[in-house]
């Protein structure tokens, strides 16, 4: 198989395979809500699609959203991070609609628009998240091969017959 065919089944499987990135800090990393799992392969999916009409790939909002998840309730963040945090939280919540269809969000921490350097900034963030995620397919898919090779070896040494007995 040529290496984009390959690439490109690698991209529609790390949709779905991909892990989720994290802050690392503080053991609030496997408190992700249930509902933004969902959320974030269909962030994928959809970014993987505009990938393939040929936008730069990145990370989506929820995937944002769940690398900070972590991160504020470990520490305190400024005021930009917050607000983009808050933001993320508000349109994530509300393109997959985890509770009532019609609850709004709370006109006192609603943030709109974000700034441009708060845009910035997000879209640094989902850009560092989508090379985590890609560097981690990557070293998946080496492992793979590597393990593939190994066991073709040790099955042609089985398969190979003893010519000489010392």
């Amino acid at each position: 198989m040529n290496r984009t065919k390959e690439k490109g089944i690698s991209d529609i499987v790390g949709v779905f395979c991909d892990p989720i990135i994290v802050w690392p800090g503080g053991g609030w990393q496997d408190t992700l809500p249930d509902w933004i799992k969902p959320a974030i392969t269909m962030e994928r999916l959809i970014e993987q699609i505009k990938v393939t009409r040929g936008e730069t790939p990145t990370g989506t909002d929820a995937e944002a959203l769940a690398y900070m998840y972590p991160l504020a309730l470990e520490r305190s963040i400024d005021r930009d991070w917050s607000e983009i945090y808050l933001w993320l939280g508000k349109t994530v919540m509300q393109r997959h609609n985890p509770f009532k269809k019609d609850s709004p969000w709370p006109d006192d921490i609603k943030v709109e628009p974000l700034t441009t350097q708060q845009e910035r900034d997000l879209a640094i963030l989902k850009a560092w998240i989508y090379e985590k995620r890609k560097g981690a397919r990557l070293e998946r898919d080496r492992a793979d091969r590597r393990q593939n090779k190994e066991a073709e070896v040790a099955r042609k040494e089985v398969m190979q017959p003893a010519l000489f007995q010392f």
